[in-house]
């Protein structure tokens, strides 16, 4: 049995959750988000105020999608009450970011400063120049705009030098050792 797909989903009372055909629409303080369940051997009921979801049969591509959905609809509801944000922290000498409108500009050793254009749904945030706070409410999106900005200029190993998560660590290697 799937523990992930067995565990019920508890509604929040600030959320209000519509079920049309295959679609789960969460709706809450933050926004709305929907999650669409594709496959019809996934079966999903709402019992009081926890959302339950049940598989047809016990093969592993079902087990998988039972935990999937489970999980995408958990998601949905934490980020229409909470949100969510990732941190990234600019390392080396010279580099750093800025807020130009609604666009963010970093300039990371490159003979240009590179524009990273806003997404629908995403916001931005500079507290410092080396720091870059990307926050929404769809889990997916915020980690795919991190993924994206990072990829501009992702931490060398030598140095250390580059874009990282605020939690990442960046494994050193040593330079060439001097010849005797």
């Amino acid at each position: 049995m799937s523990r992930i797909g067995n565990k019920p989903v508890i509604i929040d009372e600030k959320v209000e959750l519509k079920i049309e055909n295959n679609f789960i629409k969460v709706k809450g303080p933050k926004g709305e988000l929907s999650t669409q369940i594709v496959d019809e051997r996934i079966k999903f009921e709402i019992k009081e105020n926890e959302l339950l979801f049940t598989r047809s049969s016990d093969s592993p591509e079902v087990r998988s999608l039972h935990g999937l959905y489970r999980s995408l609809v958990a998601n949905d509801i934490q980020g229409v009450v909470e949100g969510y944000s990732k941190t990234l922290i600019l390392q080396g000498v010279g580099h750093r970011a800025s807020l130009k409108g609604n666009d963010i500009e970093i300039l990371c050793g490159f003979s240009h400063p590179v524009i990273f254009e806003k997404v629908e749904g995403i916001s931005f945030e500079v507290p410092d120049q080396n720091t870059i706070i990307i926050s929404g409410i769809d889990k997916a999106l915020v980690g795919q705009v991190a993924a994206n900005i990072r990829a501009i200029k992702p931490p060398e190993p030598y140095k250390g030098k580059g874009i990282r998560y605020k939690d990442e660590f960046v494994r050193r290697k040593a330079g060439k050792a001097a010849g005797a």
